[in-house]
């Protein structure tokens, strides 16, 4: 992992098994052929090849938290050599609420196939003409990532590759994981729209709680892989906008009143969808957005369409409110303290860690009320919960020889401090009511975390010393491996959190169909 701040970023402008014989796989595919050939012919644009699990694939359990309080960045913005913005932008025309023409009309992306209105008819054709090559090259992905997940025997990868082989139960199906990366290598182009203006637009944190969201953008931006500069070669869309730094920039602090912010959005939506053509043509379905400030979500309800249709990629991954598995992405909350992406990770050996469970930080919502409540200052060596971390404590030492790191959530479902535990190369315990971890549509996190319902919080010594040493040993030992796929790299490297998180908004764009 190489060490680099933000700032120093300068862009140019369960297993399955299956029978071996050739009538068994004839008996499989052809069905599935069939079925793909079936959906292609439907006018709706959501695909029969449902990549993504459903939201019933991890349990809901609905919970309501008081609103989110603004936060203070702990560090400056990463400031790219940018683009010059195509056109100015105006964050007072409209009025919160406000309809525009071309936006607030659009309904879910369920009830009728987009056509593009605007040019003639020759354009037209050639516009549908690059879309349906677009939309073809996407069917013999699904077919070729169907094919892989139905034919593999095994928990490893049968696909070739120099760099990383998935392996074992940290995957749902390592091969059609793989199978699917490797599509996405190979196909996924992403435009990323040039209007707006820094620092709300085309910029983020890279030294906060919210830097994996500047980190984000800041790659993309420098465009090294998956961008490209043809709109009409890409597959989808980014909307470079930060909420981190509208909150900076329009929030007024103490007052609640978002307002501001939505305007800046439904703004901005206004200019993309009256200068291009492509929102309107799908709705916003393949586009996506991306945010780790808890007020990603009510950001987003400002154009309904944004919201209903399009992906979010969200820190706040909480389905009480509103977060869709199936269409919006998980993505992780990373701290960096010093925006340094150096001694991150590393831990001690399993048998020099003396402590079963640990857990420092300030009360915030009512998860850690229920944790602190029970179990702060009961001198208990084995599990050690603490509001504060007692002078001469190491935080990061603690985690580092502790077996289990309890991550509850705060006022809302996202904390730092699971990446922090898998960083630590410690099983994170994840306490939440309606969070959908990252990554979870290809990662089994049961194989490597503990999940702990709020009301089991006073069990919590009992569960984790009913874990057997052999079961613990073979949990941190997934911890370490899956470490890959939660580290920030400057440049960035395949298969981390990077090309994890590209990966999500790959496997949504997948479960879409886009007519012209």
């Amino acid at each position: 992992m190489q060490g680099s701040s933000c700032s120093s970023m300068k862009p140019p402008p369960p297993p399955c098994f299956w029978s071996s014989s050739p009538l068994s796989f004839l008996l499989l595919v052809l069905p599935l052929i069939f079925i793909f050939l079936f959906s292609l012919s439907l006018g709706p644009q959501r695909s029969l090849f449902h990549l993504v699990p459903s939201p019933s694939t991890w349990t809901s359990m609905t919970s309501h938290f008081p609103p989110p309080s603004a936060l203070t960045l702990s560090g400056p913005a990463c400031s790219p050599s940018l683009t010059p913005a195509q056109s100015n932008y105006s964050d007072t025309s409209l009025a919160p609420g406000s309809s525009i023409s071309s936006l607030a009309n659009i309904e879910d992306r369920h009830t009728e196939s987009a056509v593009v209105a605007n040019g003639s008819a020759g354009s037209t054709a050639k516009r549908s003409s690059k879309l349906e090559r677009l939309e073809a090259s996407l069917a013999s992905a699904r077919s070729s990532i169907a094919a892989a997940a139905a034919l593999v025997r095994n928990l490893t990868s049968v696909q070739d590759d120099p760099d990383y082989v998935p392996t074992g139960p940290i995957y749902r199906n390592p091969n059609a994981f793989h199978r699917s990366y490797l599509e996405m290598e190979k196909l996924f182009k992403i435009y990323v729209y040039e209007e707006g203006e820094p620092p709300m637009f085309h910029n983020g944190p890279c030294k906060s709680i919210y830097s994996t969201e500047g980190m984000f953008i800041n790659e993309m931006e420098k465009g090294n892989v998956y961008r490209t500069m043809d709109p009409k070669e890409a597959l989808a869309y980014f909307l470079p906008f930060s909420v981190v730094m509208m909150v900076q920039y329009l929030y007024e602090p103490g007052s609640h009143e978002i307002n501001a912010i939505g305007r800046a959005v439904i703004d901005y939506l206004n200019i993309v969808s009256q200068k291009h053509p492509f929102w309107n043509r799908s709705r916003g379905a393949d586009h996506f957005m991306l945010s780790c400030h808890d007020w990603g979500p009510r950001t987003s309800s400002y154009v309904p369409s944004l919201s209903k249709n399009s992906i979010r990629v969200l820190c706040n991954a909480n389905t009480s409110e509103g977060f869709n598995p199936s269409k919006d992405a998980s993505f992780p909350e990373i701290h960096l303290r010093t925006g340094k992406l150096i001694g991150l990770t590393g831990g001690l050996s399993p048998s020099r860690r003396t402590v079963l469970a640990f857990f420092a930080g300030r009360l915030h919502g009512h998860i850690r009320s229920l944790l602190l409540s029970h179990w702060k200052d009961r001198n208990d060596p084995d599990v050690q919960v603490y509001e504060q971390v007692p002078s001469g404590m190491s935080y990061d030492s603690m985690l580092k020889k502790s077996r289990f790191c309890l991550c509850p959530s705060g006022y809302e479902v996202a904390s730092p401090r699971v990446v922090e535990a898998i960083y630590a190369e410690c099983v994170p315990v994840l306490i939440s009511d309606g969070y959908i971890p990252p990554f979870s549509d290809v990662l089994n996190w049961r194989a490597f975390s503990v999940q702990v319902a709020s009301e089991d919080i006073p069990r919590i010594k009992e569960i984790l010393s009913g874990i057997s040493q052999r079961q613990y040993l073979r949990m941190q030992r997934r911890v370490r491996q899956v470490q890959r796929h939660f580290v920030l790299n400057s440049p960035t490297r395949r298969f981390d959190v990077f090309h994890m998180t590209i990966h999500s908004i790959w496997l949504r764009r997948l479960n879409v169909r886009i007519q012209g």
